[in-house]
This record gives structure tokens, sequence and C-alpha cells, in this order.
């Protein structure tokens, strides 16, 4: 079977991430009341009982989002089997769990879910998965290419630091999360009533999920560009993935 060429890797989860954010669009515009990202959530947007007209439009963009990640992901599964002997790296199991909870939670039915707010927490799953995933494969790969710099003194530390924004925004988020739970309870969860009672958008659990998700596109579609050439590429070649 002819091997996938590097162009449809690199590509995937690019495409797929463009797709999302266009589903994203199209369920925004089809909403049937005002819509402030900074006070809704991403679920506002799936939930067919608050977006009747455009839930479908982003739930297909979350689907085909995985659907292109898990292509990429895969790709990168048999990397590491070509070189470890079937071993795969932490940062590749994970990823394969943000991107298979991606599309779960738009597509799971309420009435299968036996937990209130099943479909937030089948998100949260999501998020966390894909924050991790990428931050070890970020980590991985600039530890490496740093040291391959000569630079493996501060390697550890700058690509700690670089890898670590990817979680900055859900740190934030937790945070605001657990200052509203504890100090501002009346406030209850979050919506566009926050907006009229001037709560700040720091505050806001959908300001820092809209924020993770733009900063996840991103570096997903770096390190998907940054796949390497070739599949069978030796371990210690200079485009050797970690």
């Amino acid at each position: 079977m002819k091997k996938p060429s590097i162009s449809m890797i690199s590509a995937a989860a690019p495409c797929g991430l463009i797709v999302f954010w266009l589903g994203m669009g199209m369920a925004v515009h089809r909403f049937p009341s005002e819509y402030d990202w900074r006070y809704m959530t991403v679920s506002d947007l799936i939930s067919p009982a608050r977006n009747p007209h455009g839930h479908l439009w982003a739930s297909a963009g979350a689907v085909v989002c995985w659907l292109c990640g898990w292509y990429w992901v895969e790709a990168l599964a048999r990397l590491y089997r070509q070189r470890t002997s079937g071993r795969l790296p932490g940062s590749v199991v994970i990823l394969r769990v943000g991107f298979l909870f991606t599309a779960l939670s738009p597509v799971v039915p309420s009435w299968w879910l036996p937990i209130r707010k099943g479909h937030e927490i089948l998100a949260l799953i999501a998020f966390l998965g894909l924050c991790l995933g990428v931050v070890l494969l970020t980590f991985r790969r600039l530890e490496e290419g740093f040291r391959r710099r000569g630079k493996s003194a501060w390697s550890h530390l700058s690509a700690s630091l670089v890898a670590g924004v990817a979680l900055f925004p859900v740190f934030l988020g937790g945070l605001a999360q657990a200052y509203v739970m504890y100090v501002l309870p009346q406030l209850h969860w979050v919506n566009l009533s926050w907006r009229a009672r001037g709560v700040p958008i720091y505050l806001s659990f959908a300001f820092w999920e809209w924020t993770t998700c733009m900063v996840l596109s991103v570096y997903i579609v770096i390190l998907s560009l940054a796949t390497p050439a070739r599949l069978d590429t030796p371990v210690g070649g200079t485009q050797a993935v970690r």
C-alpha cells in the first residue's frame, strides 16, 4: 500500500482546524440570539436545545477536526512504531484521547450520559487531552532541536517555557472558575447576564475556553507542519520526531 505523502500528513490537522472554525462560525451565525464568545461557551453552540438551527454546523466541524487530527496522530504513531518496536510515547497516546473526545462531545446523545453536564465533561476531557498531548509533543521536539543546535544547557528550560504556554489559558481558566465558585457563587454558570452585571471577562470560563481553542489551534498547526519529511526517518536523524 502506498505511503501517504508528507504534504497530506502535514495538511491534515490544519485542514481539520479550518473546518472546525468554519463550523463554529456558521453555528454562531445560526444562533437564535446574540452570541458573545467572551461569556458563552462552546457547548452553547453544540447544544440542540440552545442552538437548534446551528448545532449541526458546530458538530460537523468538531467531527471533521477529529478525523483530520486522528489521521495526523496515526501518522506519528506509525513513525514511533517503526523506531521503537511498537512502543508509543505518552504525547501520542494522549493526543489520541483528546481528538477522540473532541468528536464524542458534540455527537453523543444527552440521554446516553447519566450525569449532569455530561457534554461539558466530555468537552473538558477533550481540552485536557489535547492540551497535555500538545505540551508533551512540543516539549520533546523543542528540546531535541535545541540540543542539536548546541544549546543543551538551556534546552530543557527553554522547551518547558515554550511548551507550557499552551497550558497557560487552561490554568487561568481553572483559577477563574474556582474563584467564581467560592467567592461569587451567586453568579452561577457563565452566561450573557455576566456582561450585563459588569463581570470582567478574565473571570469568564467561556473566555478562557475559546482562548484555549485558539492557542491549541496555533500549536497543532505548527506541530503538524513540522511532521518529518519521511515516515522512515532513522533515529538520530535531523528530522526525527520525539
